[in-house]
């Protein structure tokens, strides 16, 4: 595939001053995207400085995304500048870990705001958009969302009650946009990424391999980002990908384990006492939804704790 195989379309990255934001932002560029790129602060138009640099196109909108009118105003600037909105990749959040008995309300707002919200936001501004270009197309149009959850839902992280709720929250948006859009010809994908960022700065050990590029570097992340924006991709939509170091997981969708049917039409206490006491009886505490056995993928030889 041609390294320019993103010429004439146009991004939007949330989160991309820093840290896997910016790395994805790069590598869209790198691959000939026009980026339109948010964050909070003058690190924007720093990401900015390093997309021109590649020859591309390349416009700061600084503010926060968890602003509802935010999206909006990030695709009108992407169609004003590039002429066209082709990729979204939600990135931007924020931690304010604690455990679920001393989590406080704002704790819970923010996190759930910046994130999930923030996710909404331009998520929606994106498919008025391209659900009026195929209409007035009457065709599909090229569209990609990038979605970023988390390891955290998958685990129900015990310190993150908000982020592992906020994340779950995203895979679900990622879903039923994914089903909404079809039809307009756009995609939608969630990853589970782990890289070394600001945010993750206090997690992870070193890399033990001594990489010139990290075993958690966020490029890695990014190149696999770049993958689902562009036209090889086509037929990837809905999907949950674990991403990080020298892997890309894909995650199957939950399975029945079990049916428990009523004999008479309709369960009495009894009746859920004679089936589902000898199901649960000597469980393990880690056999529940959450997929612990995810960790298990990690090869890193660093700290596995999911961000």
């Amino acid at each position: 595939m041609s390294s320019n195989h993103l010429a004439g379309r146009t991004a939007v990255v949330t989160g991309a001053g820093a840290g896997l934001g910016r790395a994805e932002a790069l590598a869209l560029a790198a691959a000939g995207a026009n980026v339109v790129v948010n964050d909070m602060g003058p690190a924007a138009e720093e990401v900015v400085s390093e997309i021109e640099a590649l020859g591309v196109g390349a416009v700061a909108v600084v503010g926060d995304v968890g602003d509802w009118s935010m999206g909006q105003r990030l695709v009108d600037t992407a169609v004003a500048s590039f002429g066209s909105l082709d990729v979204v990749v939600n990135n931007a959040g924020i931690t304010r870990d604690t455990m679920i008995f001393n989590l406080t309300e704002s704790q819970w707002d923010d996190v759930i705001r910046v994130h999930l919200k923030g996710h909404a936001a331009l998520s929606r501004a994106a498919a008025v958009h391209w659900r009026a270009a195929s209409k007035a197309a009457g065709a599909p149009v090229y569209g990609r969302v990038v979605n970023t959850s988390s390891e955290a839902f998958l685990f129900g992280s015990a310190g993150q009650p908000n982020y592992a709720a906020a994340k779950a929250g995203i895979t679900a948006l990622t879903l039923s946009t994914a089903q909404g859009l079809a039809r307009y010809g756009v995609t939608a994908n969630a990853i589970c990424p782990r890289a070394r960022t600001e945010m993750t700065a206090n997690v992870f050990d070193e890399d033990p391999h001594g990489n010139e590029l990290d075993i958690l570097a966020p490029e890695r992340v990014a190149t696999f980002v770049t993958w689902l924006a562009s036209p090889a991709a086509a037929a990837v939509t809905g999907q949950v990908f674990v991403v990080y170091g020298d892997m890309v997981a894909l995650m199957a969708a939950p399975t029945v384990e079990r049916k428990f049917t009523s004999a008479t039409g309709a369960f009495t206490l009894a009746e859920l006492d004679e089936q589902l006491v000898p199901h649960f009886a000597d469980r393990s505490p880690h056999q529940t939804f959450a997929a612990y056995s995810v960790a298990q993928l990690d090869t890193t030889g660093v700290q596995n704790i999911a961000r």
